[in-house]
């Protein structure tokens, strides 16, 4: 039980890192050939933190939300500036735990989804804490 959410904190977005991108796709079927050059730079920061004020990260644990490739010890990026809307992964409060659940808007009242057929809906009481815009499995 969490009884204090307070020692959560913001993002901290400080020196830009670019990293190389390679021109081409690479393939998940039959390999392609590899190219000897690279296309651009990307920073991640401005790929995955829209803004870092309202942007905060977790580390998943549990296995209700595999379905939509959320593993245990993944990493979450939540955002509480984003509008949760019907079939967002939102992190809730449930009596003052945290949760990760599809949001389901479509039923009165709304529910907490899982994304693994093992796991029951939550129909109970909650808050949405914030969005989540984007899960890192670490290999």
């Amino acid at each position: 039980m969490i009884d204090s959410l307070s020692y959560i904190r913001p993002v901290k977005c400080g020196n830009t890192v670019l990293l190389p991108i390679a021109p081409s796709k690479v393939s998940c079927g039959f390999p392609s050939a590899a190219e000897d050059w690279l296309e651009d730079r990307l920073d991640l920061n401005e790929k995955l933190i829209k803004s870092p004020s309202s942007t905060f990260l977790f580390r998943a644990e549990g296995e209700s939300m595999t379905g939509v490739g959320i593993n245990d010890g993944d990493i979450l990026i939540v955002d509480r500036g984003v509008t949760p809307t019907h079939g967002r992964v939102v992190v809730a409060t449930i009596s003052g735990d945290l949760t990760v659940k599809r949001l389901n808007l479509k039923l009165d009242p709304p529910q907490l989804d899982p994304a693994n057929a093992q796991f029951k809906s939550i129909a109970e009481e909650f808050t949405i804490w914030g969005v989540v815009t984007s899960s890192i499995t670490e290999l």
